[in-house]
């Protein structure tokens, strides 16, 4: 059975913890496929930001798509449901700034 929560640490900042479906859908924005136990190397760390960075904003944007087509069809616009895909990557991509800062790799299931 696979664990309920990411705890991704580094010795650079504090550990920022995810509900897996959360930990899985940042992950794959990164180009990475979803484990029980991995790493994310200082050196990939900028490269893995500007990834994850693209995917949120590729979220952002189908929402406003789907917000302005609602518009255009005189219907109401979509709201968010719960917390959005940024909110619950920015942890993450803070402790990887801080990160790569460091030279410090992020690690998880370790």
């Amino acid at each position: 059975m696979r664990a309920m929560l990411y705890r991704f640490k580094s010795k650079a900042g504090a550990d920022v913890i995810m509900m897996a479906d959360s930990g899985d859908a940042v992950l794959r924005l990164m180009g990475r496929e979803p484990a029980p136990q991995g790493i994310l190397e200082a050196a990939t760390l900028p490269a893995l930001m500007q990834a994850l960075e693209a995917g949120v904003a590729a979220d952002e944007a189908q929402f406003q798509g789907a917000v302005e087509a609602a518009k255009a069809a005189g219907e109401a616009a979509p709201r968010r449901q719960g917390v959005s895909l940024r909110q619950r990557a920015w942890p993450l991509r803070e402790l990887m700034q801080r990160s790569a800062r460091a030279n410090a790799d992020i690690v998880w299931g370790v």
